[in-house]
């Protein structure tokens, strides 16, 4: 399947197209308050302020999203860092790359697209490390293995709210 990246700063660029595909990734759990769109519209307005956002999209042949992903610059002290338990300090000092979501559609998983996707987002930072957060229990585990081969170590534990699951904190180093 042949599918074009593109890599876009500015969030009101791309914000139409990422939710459109984050709705056909996440339809399953659009129903949890914490994934409805609406939810997520707002977290990516609220990181697309941010300083280092950076989103990639994936469009298909007829120009439709079918995958994304996007983060933001964290420094020392960040709330993304203070949510974690458990973490070695020596994690938390330096920027990082806080990848918040990364996701592609159906059709596209197995592809290595998404794959891709991360590493054109990865591409270029300024950023020693790069950190996401995974539920352990996505897919069997498979998503957090699948961190694993992507170079990511688990570095420490975080729960968003007291009725979200225990999610594992992940780092891995960039090249500079």
């Amino acid at each position: 399947m042949k599918t074009r990246l593109r890599s876009h700063a500015d969030v009101e660029q791309v914000a139409a197209s990422l939710l459109e595909v984050y709705a056909q990734v996440r339809e399953p759990l659009l129903h949890l308050p914490d994934y409805a769109v609406s939810t997520v519209a707002e977290r990516l307005e609220r990181y697309g302020r941010t300083p280092g956002f950076t989103a990639v999209l994936a469009f298909d042949r007829e120009d439709r999203p079918v995958g994304y992903a996007y983060g933001n610059t964290v420094e020392a002290g960040d709330l993304w860092w203070r949510r974690m338990r458990d973490v070695d300090e020596r994690h938390t000092q330096a920027p990082a790359l806080a990848l918040r979501e990364i996701g592609v559609t159906i059709p596209h998983r197995g592809t290595g697209l998404a794959r891709e996707i991360h590493d054109t987002l990865l591409a270029g930072r300024s950023e020693p490390f790069a950190s996401l957060m995974v539920n352990p229990a996505a897919g069997d585990g498979k998503v957090r293995r699948v961190y694993e081969s992507w170079g990511y170590a688990a570095i420490g534990t975080c729960r968003l709210s007291p009725d979200a699951p225990v999610l594992t904190a992940m780092i891995r180093k960039l090249p500079v």
